[in-house]
């Protein structure tokens, strides 16, 4: 069993490994650039499980920024009953693809 965190991150909490890539809400960083979560609420490997209060102090979750993409397309549709009036939406959120590179703590 390898080392993993539980961090915190644009306000979705993730249990991380090295070398996992994760998509997140956009960040606005460029690819190739690394990125430092210091919000790191549990660390846990083979001697057991730093649980923090609320954080682990000193720990932190060192990331690369892979790429931006694009979620998937959520249509919303509207009408008003009676007049005729259809209107179809499209929208797909910006997100940031992330690699793991390293926890420490």
């Amino acid at each position: 069993m390898s080392r993993y965190a539980v961090i915190q991150a644009q306000g979705l909490q993730l249990r991380v490994l090295a070398g996992e890539e994760h998509v997140l809400p956009n960040m606005g960083i460029e690819p190739g650039q690394t990125v430092t979560f210091d919000r790191v609420l549990l660390i846990g490997d083979e001697g057991g499980v730093q649980i923090g209060r609320p954080t682990v102090a000193g720990a932190s979750v060192t990331c690369e920024v892979v790429r931006s993409e694009r979620g998937k397309k959520i249509t919303v549709g509207t009408f008003k009953r009676r007049k005729k009036f259809r209107k179809k939406i499209g929208y797909r959120d910006t997100l940031t693809r992330v690699r793991i590179l390293d926890i420490v703590g």
